[in-house]
């Protein structure tokens, strides 16, 4: 069969990602403080647009002009002359005083010399700057009263912990670093760890405890002999093998483990902690009577416009060349959508958290027990839009709301199936394993399965292994790790025998 070249006719439809449309898309998911990137940059980028401030009043339309022509003045605006003149003002004797020889005189002119020449520190050195752990050491080091080399030793030590506050290099290769014998780099390391925060440059967790037990007054036999040789069972809660491999009894191993649970184990962290993320939120829920508002966060947003010089250029083409032409257009083209998207963003935006309200209404009134089961095409079908979009207009943008501020992607979660047929929210049950946890004896700790049970009771039906999967979300651990021995008298808690 021999091969042929033919023209066919085919009318087929197709969505076509024009640059436009990506940049519609691409607005709509970005959160509050990277659309307000991207509108100064447009600004830096597009001389069409341009900030219209907040003292300037919008010019009035045809309308409101005629509207205010039209208007009768009132008994007030009547009686009140267009132009009053000002009354003439009583002469005074002090009018005719000379001034300017009574300042003289009298030496009232402020002296500046005394300011002028005084050097204030720069602004720079006036900001606050954060305390490091490698800052409060060093400056521990310079108080240490150690020779030259020591002060070396000290900041090579200094500058091998992480920010756990462990020793990350061995002695050795200080020592070769250095270029000086391990014990005096061993000798240096003992005052370093002798510093604020207790534990640190310790070499391994071991180390670590043990060296806040001095500076803290925690020192006993049985806690030295628990941290040297049996943290593994202490981190299980194996209590039963440490007694019977120390040869005490089950209640002092409890108290020691007490004891042990005052320890820090990283400490370096509290001074390298991360600054905390502030949000600001992208939609305010207010209740007005018995209904709820939704209001757009638009404080600090710019209110773009198109600057009026290139419209009025526009007017008169005669007077541009082509090139000029085709470059405004083009500019103009391009606000003009970035404008229109940004408007439907925050359209869009408003309509979803409409619907989420309308939804989650028994939850902003009475909290997270009642937090209704939804999913994006509920909230796509009830706004008339696609569930990409929902997707997209709720990520990373956060609400306000009577229960605190939320990620919008909080209101969506899956259900739970109850006995009377109707539905709960996936986070409400793990609040109420949460409750269960909190409210169980230590010395008998629920297991899943009797959580599960429970949860039974109240109509919830769920798996063990679902509870401990929410369990393992919560960072609640197994009922072998909760379990704490009874304790025959509370009082000996700090001082086992």
């Amino acid at each position: 069969m021999a091969l042929e070249i033919r023209q066919n006719l085919r009318l087929t439809q197709q969505l076509i990602m024009t640059q436009k449309l990506q940049q519609a898309i691409r607005l709509l998911q970005l959160s509050r403080m990277e659309l307000l990137a991207e509108i100064h940059q447009a600004l830096e980028t597009n001389p069409v647009l341009e900030e219209q401030l907040s003292e300037e009043r919008p010019p009035a339309s045809p309308e409101e002009e005629a509207w205010e022509a039209a208007r009768p003045q009132s008994s007030a605006e009547a009686e009140t002359p267009e132009a009053a003149p000002a009354p003439e003002e009583a002469s005074s004797p002090l009018d005719d005083w000379d001034w300017e020889k009574y300042l003289q005189d009298q030496e009232f002119a402020p002296r500046q010399e005394e300011y002028e020449e005084r050097e204030l520190p720069s602004y720079e050195n006036l900001n606050a700057q954060k305390t490091t752990l490698k800052s409060h050491l060093m400056w521990q080091l310079s108080l240490a009263g150690l020779d030259p080399e020591g002060r070396t030793l000290g900041t090579l030590i200094i500058g091998n912990l992480d920010a756990d506050g462990y020793l990350r290099a061995t002695v050795e290769e200080i020592a070769q670093e250095a270029g000086v014998p391990p014990p005096r780099v061993e000798e240096v390391l003992r005052v370093v760890q002798n510093f604020d925060p207790p534990g640190v440059a310790a070499r391994d967790l071991k180390e670590c405890l043990r060296l806040q037990l001095g500076p803290l007054n925690l020192e006993h036999p049985l806690v030295s002999a628990i941290i040297e040789g049996h943290l593994t069972n202490l981190g299980n809660r194996n209590y039963q093998a440490i007694a019977r491999d120390l040869k005490v009894s089950l209640e002092d191993v409890a108290q020691a483990a007490e004891i042990i649970a005052q320890l820090d184990p990283k400490p370096g962290r509290r001074f390298d902690a991360e600054d905390p993320a502030y949000i600001t939120p992208d939609v305010y829920v207010y209740k007005v009577g018995e209904e709820y508002v939704c209001v757009l966060n638009e404080d600090g947003l710019p209110k773009l416009r198109v600057n009026s010089f290139y419209l009025e250029s526009l007017r008169h083409p005669e007077k541009l060349s082509d090139q000029a032409k085709s470059y405004i257009q083009k500019h103009l083209d391009s606000a003009l959508w970035f404008i229109r998207s940004i408007h439907q963003r925050q359209k869009t935006l408003q309509r979803v958290a409409e619907s989420i309200v309308r939804f989650q209404r028994d939850f902003l009134d009475h909290g997270l027990s009642h937090l209704r089961p939804l999913t994006l095409r509920q909230v796509a079908e009830d706004v008339q839009m696609h569930e990409s979009t929902i997707s997209r207009v709720t990520t990373g943008k956060y609400m306000h709301t009577p229960q605190g501020v939320l990620d919008m992607k909080y209101f969506f979660n899956s259900g739970i199936n109850l006995g009377v047929g109707d539905q709960i929210a996936s986070e409400s049950v793990k609040e109420k394993i949460r409750q269960l946890v909190q409210a169980e004896n230590p010395e008998n700790p629920l297991s899943d399965q009797e959580i599960a049970d429970l949860l039974r009771k109240e109509d919830v039906i769920i798996a063990r292994r679902t509870v401990a999967k929410y369990r393992g979300m919560l960072g609640v651990l197994p009922s072998s790790k909760r379990k704490r021995p009874a304790l025959r008298n509370k009082n000996r808690a700090t001082s086992p025998s």
